[in-house]
């Protein structure tokens, strides 16, 4: 396999990943804030509540349709690009996706339509059960995605059988409860959360210092700021738990992101700061919280952090282990009744994907010297200076977070949101949850390699044979496409904000009684 066509495969699925996930996020976040504000509207049966849920819905349903077109072609590149992959474990990793179309997308589909057609055709309660539907299905369509995700990052209830050259499920409520999806399920959805609070923050924002339908601003404004505190507090305990399951699922990722080479004696401090120094194995500069790192990985003071270098050595007696796995699937290719060789596979099944990572040097791993096998022991090592500041980048963006809706919920407990300098802080705030959820995601892909499958399929190995040029002329298409998409996407935003929350998709006013000429936007000044 061509290394270089690799590398673009993956460049290509990252770009559509992290363009896909710039929209996921809002969806997750909005749908349930629409949950909200229409319980609201049906507690107090005031009209005005009414034009809100309406007005972010409408923000909700453009940004739901980009999410959508853009997803589609993320599922297509496992068949394009990814054919090995798609072949080695579609019989796990498919299974999710399939509940998640049949499940999650049919019934938020189904519903979105009701939701946005349904006001004046259904009762106060029976619109509000549609919108908690479309807000579950947006959910559950995360929940089933994570599954597939946290299936690759920790591959539990799966066996490979050699008959077939192929991962196969032997226990379904294992893959469904992973401890890994589960920490990442709720992490994720809660950082959608955040998402969503800041959006309406920052536009609730925009209408204040405008003094553009202040009533309105000043509702979604309070929804929001209760909303985000909680969503973001959630983002650091989530993230706690996250940083736990690492510990016995993926510790080279934990070392990797904390740029500790040795190993950390108990109990292990974090790095709050430090330049990762690649030709010395060391961190430079290191400044370290004690004992906190400790309380995270392990929730213990009394157990050691395991650090690069040690787990390198274990991974060379690991592919060590997979040439043996490996030799014996060969044997098996020849004669599958031979016993000695079904002991000696089953003796060293669970390293047979560390004996793969030799493929990318030779085509028959049982030939490698030491030098190889030390050489793909190395390979196990992610980029550790990204994991380092990526890492570090969105933990103090979610710190940052929960500094700006405490101020928020502050304020507005006081009644004092009007301050302009508060109401600019929350206009800029609004690139900071999207930059961490992408850092996040980048985090967790880059942390995983070399493997497509951790411990299991090496990422090299699960591409399909394309060439430079058809996966060049892939990339250019779809950034056509993306970049025509996200203008659309943010024209649409900018037109929505800018008319207001009173006026219909044809420009038509609704709702008049609850319009003041302030909060139509034919006045201006201060709010209130």
């Amino acid at each position: 396999m061509d290394m270089s066509t690799v590398d673009l495969s993956r460049l290509q699925f990252a770009l559509t990943a992290l363009y896909h996930f710039l929209f996921v996020p809002l969806t997750l976040g909005l749908s349930f804030m629409l949950v909200i504000m229409e319980s609201v509207y049906v507690l107090t049966r005031r009209e005005i509540w009414r034009t809100i849920t309406r007005f972010w819905g409408t923000l909700f349903g453009i940004n739901f349709v980009l999410g959508v077109a853009t997803g589609l072609t993320m599922e297509f590149q496992f068949g394009t690009n990814w054919s090995y992959y798609s072949h080695f474990v579609g019989d796990i990793f498919g299974a999710p996706l399939a509940i998640e179309g049949l499940m999650a997308f049919f019934l938020e589909a189904t519903f979105v339509g009701l939701m946005f057609f349904g006001w004046d055709k259904l009762s106060r309660p029976a619109h509000l059960m549609v919108t908690f539907l479309v807000a579950l299905g947006t959910n559950l369509s995360a929940l089933w995605i994570l599954i597939a995700n946290g299936w690759m990052q920790n591959p539990v209830g799966s066996d490979f059988n050699p008959a077939t050259m192929r991962m196969e499920v032997t226990d379904f409520m294992a893959v469904l409860f992973n401890p890994v999806a589960q920490a990442k399920f709720v992490h994720t959805v809660s950082a959608g959360y955040v998402c969503a609070a800041v959006f309406v923050l920052a536009v609730s924002a925009i209408y204040l210092l405008k003094g553009k339908w202040v009533s309105v601003a000043k509702r979604s404004m309070a929804v929001a700021a209760a909303f985000g505190l909680a969503s973001s507090l959630s983002v650091v305990v989530l993230g706690d738990e996250s940083g736990y399951a690492l510990t016995d699922n993926q510790k080279m990722k934990l070392a990797a992101l904390e740029a500790m080479w040795e190993t950390e004696p108990a109990p292990a401090g974090l790095t709050l700061f430090g330049i990762p120094n690649l030709k010395t194995q060391h961190t430079d500069y290191e400044v370290k919280i004690p004992y906190v790192l400790g309380l995270i990985s392990t929730r213990s003071l009394d157990r050691p952090v395991i650090g690069i270098l040690e787990l390198v050595e274990t991974a060379e007696h690991r592919i060590v282990s997979g040439i043996a796995a490996y030799d014996a699937v060969e044997k098996l290719k020849v004669n599958e009744n031979d016993l000695a060789a079904r002991a000696q596979f089953e003796a060293h099944k669970r390293d047979l994907g560390y004996g793969y990572l030799l493929k990318r040097y030779v085509a028959d791993p049982r030939t490698a010297d030491a030098a190889l096998i030390q050489k793909a022991a190395l390979d196990t090592v992610p980029n550790v200076p990204v994991m380092f500041w990526v890492f570090r980048l969105m933990a103090g963006l979610g710190l940052f977070m929960i500094g700006v809706f405490a101020l928020a919920f502050l304020l507005v407990t006081l009644r004092k949101a009007d301050n302009r300098w508060f109401l600019r802080l929350c206009v800029l705030a609004l690139p900071m949850p999207w930059i961490a959820i992408e850092a996040g995601w980048i985090l967790a892909e880059i942390g995983r390699q070399p493997w497509a499958v951790e411990g299991v399929l090496p990422t090299f190995m699960g591409a399909s044979s394309l060439t430079k040029g058809q996966i060049w002329l892939t990339i250019a298409g779809f950034t056509a496409l993306y970049g025509t998409l996200a203008v659309i996407e943010v024209k649409l935003l900018l037109k929505t904000i800018k008319t207001g929350p009173y006026a219909s998709k044809f420009g038509r006013m609704h709702d008049a009684e609850e319009a003041s000429p302030l909060e139509t936007g034919t006045l201006s000044g201060p709010a209130e």
